[in-house]
């Protein structure tokens, strides 16, 4: 974390209640209904990071904010990403141009 955060910037956006997947900037993502930072919420802050056509009912934080401290693997996984944010969801400019 740290230092400006590049707009232009392509990142892997990931569902966590449906895993979907999309290379989008924060303002597309943002457009098309992410919950996703920097837009919406902060990179490295647990909060709900969801595709436009999930709820957030489903997510980690979610779990934790209703007081379940019983967390699967994939729950210990998406706080994985979630703390290592930008770096872990961050589109190398090689990958970028595969995907254009």
């Amino acid at each position: 974390m740290g230092g400006a955060i590049n707009m232009a910037q392509k990142y892997r956006c990931i569902c966590e209640v449906c895993g979907k997947e999309e290379i989008l900037t924060a303002d597309e993502a943002y457009l098309k209904g992410w919950d996703y930072p920097p837009k919406m919420g902060t990179f490295g802050i647990l909060s709900p990071r969801t595709c436009p056509d999930c709820s957030i009912e489903q997510t980690v934080w979610w779990k934790l904010m209703k007081g379940n401290t019983i967390l699967s693997d994939k729950d210990i996984e998406i706080i994985n990403r979630v703390q290592n944010e930008p770096s872990s969801i961050l589109i190398k400019e090689t990958e970028n141009e595969k995907d254009s």
